[in-house]
């Protein structure tokens, strides 16, 4: 029997700032230096949205929460890549890239506050609502992308996931139809090494998720998750891929998540203290203004600028969502469908008749 040589592939690895913040020239981002300074304020300020969040979910004053804390990074650094025409497709823990994206930040505590409002994107913005459900959001994605070449369309959907949904059929079903119809689709994996408790190592015997993609015909590339320049450089690439058809990209986001899952979960019954403390050296927001401060366009007092700043937005934003009339019992029909069917208007009324003691 005759042997074929097939072809080797590689996964490469993308890192431009280190630990420390100090910057590889050669794979610098093109971003000037006002671009630098508002990525770094889009990190500090999603930040404060998150410890704000969680605060609020502590004292009853929100539902269940899902934290950003330490992946800001992966998500601000593609958010910010994207076009206007470009859609989202978050789950429930991308607040960062929801807030970057134009979602008003109201909208947002309104979502974790139980309210189907907060769904709603602002006037003009491509966000579609967040996934609870474990990868269906990828499948979303891709026939978004599918549609913008059907459509002749300049625009790329980014799909959001972590680790864990690489094992789902859905997300392989997704990679699978991105890969046979060259769909211009991003999907953005934020490895943060754990589906809940599950480490991944137990989920995947590949060395990286990042060589998935090689298997459905499309490109995947490792970055340092924690390095925001890194994450920005290579979703500008493939962006620039999709918008050229020449198909999908999977980007691999080695990063951490430093709090538990949601508020209802507690990570220490399957994770190691000295296992968050090595990842919290790697913090992404401080290693963003070490390398401000080494290019002299940072110093304490725009730190305690910028702090105070934030801290005024995300006030404003909580007054806003506890100020906000409470919903009507029948909104959660109304965001499902654009003309709402029998069925649902069925079970709509009588919802509407038990809450009314009818």
């Amino acid at each position: 029997m005759a042997e074929k040589l097939l072809k080797t592939f590689n996964v490469r690895h993308l890192q431009v700032l280190d630990d420390t913040g100090k910057a590889d020239s050669r794979l610098m981002p093109r971003l000037s230096a006002r671009q630098l300074v508002e990525l770094y304020g889009l990190m500090v300020l999603c930040r404060r949205f998150d410890e704000k969040a969680l605060s609020l979910q502590r004292q009853g004053r929100l539902g269940t929460y899902a934290s950003v804390l330490g992946q800001e990074a992966s998500q601000i650094g593609a958010a910010y890549a994207l076009g206007k025409a470009d859609w989202v497709f978050p789950t429930y823990r991308d607040a960062s890239i929801l807030i970057v994206r134009k979602q008003p930040m109201v909208r947002v505590l309104q979502y974790f506050g139980g309210d189907e409002r907060g769904s709603i994107p602002a006037e003009g913005v491509n966000n579609f609502p967040i996934s609870i459900p474990v990868g269906t959001q990828g499948l979303h994605a891709v026939g978004a992308g599918m549609a913008a070449t059907v459509q002749k369309k300049k625009f790329a959907a980014l799909a959001c996931f972590g680790d864990g949904a690489t094992s789902e059929g859905d997300m392989n079903e997704a990679f699978n139809f991105a890969g046979v119809f060259k769909a211009p689709v991003i999907f953005l994996c934020q490895n943060n090494q754990y589906a809940i408790s599950v480490p991944v190592k137990r989920q995947t015997a590949a060395e990286t998720i990042a060589q998935k993609a090689i298997a459905f015909g499309f490109e995947g590339i490792q970055v340092d998750g924690n390095d925001v320049l890194a994450v920005y450089s290579a979703t500008a690439a493939a962006l620039k891929k999709a918008y050229a058809g020449k198909g999908p990209t999977l980007i691999e986001c080695l990063t951490y998540r430093i709090q538990n899952h949601t508020t209802s979960d507690d990570a220490s019954k399957y994770r190691s203290a000295a296992e968050v403390e090595l990842w919290k050296k790697k913090d992404p927001v401080a290693r963003m203004r070490k390398f401000l401060e080494r290019k002299k366009l940072w110093d304490n007092r725009k730190e305690a600028e910028l702090a105070a700043k934030v801290e005024r937005q995300v006030s404003e934003a909580v007054s806003e969502y506890e100020a906000v009339p409470k919903p009507e019992v029948d909104d959660i029909f109304k965001y499902q469908y654009e003309e709402l069917p029998g069925f649902l208007r069925r079970q709509m009324d009588d919802y509407k008749n038990l809450v009314e003691g009818k």
